[in-house]
Formats: C-alpha cells, sequence, structure tokens
C-alpha cells in the first residue's frame, strides 16, 4: 500500500470524524487499515519511549509504524481543518446531500468487507450484538450544557474511543456529551488551551482503548470483525439520508415536512460516495498487484 494512498485514506477518515453518526473508525474499517492503525497505535509503548531516550530514532519510528501513522494523521488532520466549517453548513443547509455521500460511501465497501470472513452460527451472532449496541447507542439523547476547561479532556478520551470504533461516530458521542458545538467552535475559531486539553485527552484515551482492541484482535480476530461489522450495520440508520429531528423518517413524513426531498441530488451524491470508495478500494488492489509482481 502507497503513503499516498494512507494519506488519501486520512482525508476520508477526518471528513467522516466531523459528521455526527459517522465514524472515522468505520471508514479504517472499510478501506483495509483497520487492523493496521490499531496494531501502530498500539506500538507507541514504554519500548518506543525507551528506543527515543537511548537516541535509537530510527529503531522507534519502524516499530511504531511512524510512516504510516505520520501520513494518515496528517490526512486526517488536514481534512479536519479543512472540511470542519464546509461540513457545519452541509449539516444546516442540505444535511440531505451529505448524508446521502456518506449513506453511499459506507454501504458500497459493506459487502466487500463482509465478504472477507468465513461466517458460522457464533459470528452471525456477534454480528447481530453488534447491531444492537449500535441501535442501543443511536437512540440515546444529547444534552446541552456550558462546557468548563477540564471537559474538553474528558471529552477527547471518551470521543477518540469512538472514533476508533467502527460505527460509533466520536462526534455523535460528542453531541451526547453536549461538547459538539464547543469543540467544533475551538477548531474553526483556533481557541488553542480547548484545543490543547481536547488533544491531550484524545490523546490519553486512544493510547489506552486501543491497547484492548488490539488484544481482541490477537486473540479473537474474526469474532472481533463479525462484531464491529455488525456495529457498522446498526449504525447506518443515523446515516439515512431523510432525517427530521436527528431521526430517520419515510419518504412520505420528510417530504410532508419539508416540501423537498431533493431525490435527484440525494441519489447523486450517493453515487459519488459509492464512485469514490469503489475507486479506492480498486486502486489498493492494484497497487497490491504491483508490490506482490515487484515481490
Amino acid at each position: 500500500m502507497s503513503y499516498f494512498m494512507v494519506w488519501c485514506k486520512g482525508l476520508l477518515m477526518g471528513a467522516a470524524d466531523i459528521v455526527p453518526g459517522v465514524s472515522g473508525g468505520t471508514l479504517a474499517l472499510l478501506l483495509g487499515i483497520y487492523e493496521r492503525l490499531i496494531k501502530a497505535i498500539r506500538s507507541v509503548d514504554h519500548h518506543a519511549i525507551g528506543m527515543v531516550l537511548q537516541g535509537k530514532l530510527n529503531a522507534a519510528w519502524q516499530h511504531m509504524d511512524g510512516t504510516f501513522l505520520l501520513c494518515l494523521f496528517s490526512g486526517i488532520l488536514l481534512s479536519v481543518f479543512l472540511l470542519a466549517n464546509g461540513v457545519s453548513w452541509m449539516l444546516a443547509h442540505q444535511p440531505v446531500l451529505l448524508w446521502a455521500l456518506f449513506f453511499g460511501l459506507i454501504l458500497s465497501a459493506l459487502p466487500h468487507l463482509c465478504f472477507k470472513l468465513n461466517w458460522n452460527r457464533s459470528r452471525l451472532a456477534l454480528l447481530m450484538v453488534g447491531v444492537g449496541i449500535a441501535l442501543a447507542i443511536g437512540r440515546l439523547q444529547p444534552v446541552e450544557l456550558e462546557p468548563e476547561l477540564w471537559m474538553y479532556f474528558v471529552a477527547g478520551a471518551i470521543a477518540i474511543c469512538a472514533m476508533i470504533l467502527p460505527g460509533i461516530s466520536g462526534s455523535f458521542i460528542l453531541l451526547l456529551l453536549g461538547m459538539y458545538a464547543p469543540v467544533l467552535l475551538a477548531v474553526t475559531e483556533l481557541h488553542l488551551v480547548p484545543l490543547a486539553l481536547f488533544a491531550s485527552g484524545c490523546a490519553v484515551g486512544l493510547l489506552s482503548f486501543s491497547r484492548l482492541l488490539s488484544c481482541l484482535l490477537a486473540r479473537y480476530h474474526d469474532a472481533t470483525l463479525a462484531l464491529l461489522i455488525g456495529v457498522v450495520i446498526g449504525a447506518m440508520y443515523r446515516v439515512w439520508p431523510w432525517q427530521l429531528a436527528g431521526e430517520p423518517v419515510s419518504f412520505a413524513t420528510y417530504a410532508q415536512q419539508n416540501g423537498s426531498l431533493q431525490l435527484g441530488w440525494a441519489v447523486l451524491l450517493a453515487v459519488v460516495g459509492i464512485l469514490l470508495m469503489q475507486g479506492m478500494l480498486r486502486l489498493e488492489r492494484q497497487q497490491d498487484s504491483r508490490d506482490d509482481v515487484s515481490n
């Protein structure tokens, strides 16, 4: 896999993480980099710190899969800072089209992901458990509050766990905590202290939670993936394009409330999402084929 492709996947993950209801972890899983991401984050450990303190910088970099992480997170951060204002505008003025894009993006890659596993009864049961977890979380209601500074740290630690869990949106968790608007405001207006606290919380949560996920994937690989796929499927209703007050509704109900379904444009954006995802998967397969030939 070329590092340019990793960077492009980071761009998609960053865009997904901005949107409540869409998870960057979902995109990482669908794009085939989830396990490598968890392993790389897990490798930022005491061994890596020891190598750095001993001056073995190159060894530490290799241990952490540093180039992969650098390319991925630079893409994520660039996407967040470039798209935060645009996504906020789309959520306020064109939510149907925004949801349609991500609906097509996620839906088009699910079959590719499902075909990777050998399914049996226990894995199907875990898939259904994952669906139930996602549906239960999606039914929770957001709160509103005036945040204290320490809340940015706590919100970062909790939200980052959701951001690396497929199907569970870190942005949606921020909404539930009442921290989505304050964090987005801090990003768009560059409020450095809240951003620093939020980033610190993210770092602590990410390093802690990645160890749990890495252990599960190492010991119960297919079972864990089946559960995660179920969470992705269960969370699909959160990205249904036609929503009222954050709840998916039928065409008729939406048209009665808003007058226009924007069906043509929504289908077009969904097709764009499908083509974008399939294009990424095709480029990755071609790159893997070239790597196999060169080896």
